[in-house]
């Protein structure tokens, strides 16, 4: 059996705003495309690499929210990533805390309001 995770969206007011923000906290670039109306911003996906890919979305039916679910998004450095969070107007919601035999976790909430680890 496959992994369960296969994509996902975060919800967007402003996409502008929003690729700025992930853009430069995560450093990466963005391909955009409106798909059934929605204006979506897509993550880089790198083939044979581990993971899944996802996009920044914005339409009526997307609503950002600090209580809806959460995804966790991977780093090579989390402090220099919550530094950048914080340099840009997000705000950190849960510290940097150790996850014995996986690495480290923190949350953050992103320029959209958005809960994001």
């Amino acid at each position: 059996m496959s992994n369960i995770g296969t994509y996902f969206e975060i919800p967007v007011s402003d996409l502008e705003r929003a690729t700025k923000f992930y853009s430069f906290v995560f450093g990466c670039n963005f391909s955009r495309e409106v798909i059934h109306g929605n204006e979506m911003a897509f993550f880089p996906f790198h083939k044979g690499n581990s993971g899944i890919t996802g996009a920044l979305a914005k339409g009526e039916i997307y609503k950002p929210s600090i209580a809806g679910t959460l995804i966790y998004l991977t780093t090579s450095c989390i402090d220099e990533t919550l530094k950048k969070v914080i340099e840009v107007g997000g705000e950190i919601l849960f510290p940097k805390t150790p996850v014995p035999g996986i690495g480290f976790v923190a949350e953050f909430k992103d320029c959209e309001g958005n809960r994001v680890a």
